[in-house]
């Protein structure tokens, strides 16, 4: 249980609206899409702060996550224990459950638990990203293509990616209906 706990409070911090306020920029959440995450930022901000989020929202999730692997706590707790990270970053307690979408936290999650599902799932995103020029997109095939190569490079943890996936999906659900009309933003750095 306390690994839960660690989780979802180190998901909580929203390394966005540090790295913003630290360059002395607006809050993400206030401009943009709205969200406090690397591609808002890099809409908003350029690539500088955007890769400093992107960075920082995957390193916070290791962790917790990499203390109940190192525990041999079962795969299902230690699903848990990712899944807490990532509900913090979405749903965070100190601020109003106003959070972002999970992608970064997502990618060190998964590095710990399963690295080669995490780094293909990078390669994924980066090469959909940058021919798509669309994060959304670029997140939503990533989550749906990551527990299948779950399936054959970790088997034992399909259902804990499934799970993470599933709250991707859930937590882009407006980027669906903009992509379905055409009017989600491209993404691009200044």
């Amino acid at each position: 249980m306390g690994w839960i706990l660690v989780g979802y409070l180190s998901g909580s911090w929203l390394a966005a609206l540090s790295i913003c306020r630290l360059a002395g920029v607006g809050d993400p959440r206030r401009y943009g899409s709205f969200n406090p995450g690397f591609s808002n930022v890099l809409r908003l901000y350029g690539p500088r702060l955007a890769t400093a989020t992107l960075l920082l929202d995957a390193l916070k999730s290791i962790p917790a996550v990499l203390g109940a692997k190192l525990m041999s706590c079962p795969v299902w707790l230690q699903g848990l224990v990712g899944l807490a990270v990532l509900l913090g970053h979405s749903f965070p307690l100190w601020h109003g459950f106003r959070g972002g979408k999970a992608v970064a936290s997502t990618f060190g999650v998964l590095l710990v638990l399963v690295p080669s599902v995490a780094l293909l799932s990078a390669v994924l995103w980066s090469i959909l990203a940058w021919r798509l020029r669309a994060a959304a997109l670029a997140s939503l095939i990533s989550a749906l293509i990551a527990p299948l190569a779950c399936g054959w490079l970790a088997p034992d943890y399909v259902m804990v990616v499934s799970g993470f996936s599933l709250l991707v999906l859930a937590r882009h659900g407006l980027n669906i209906r903009r992509l379905r009309r055409g009017e989600e933003p491209p993404l691009r750095g200044s």
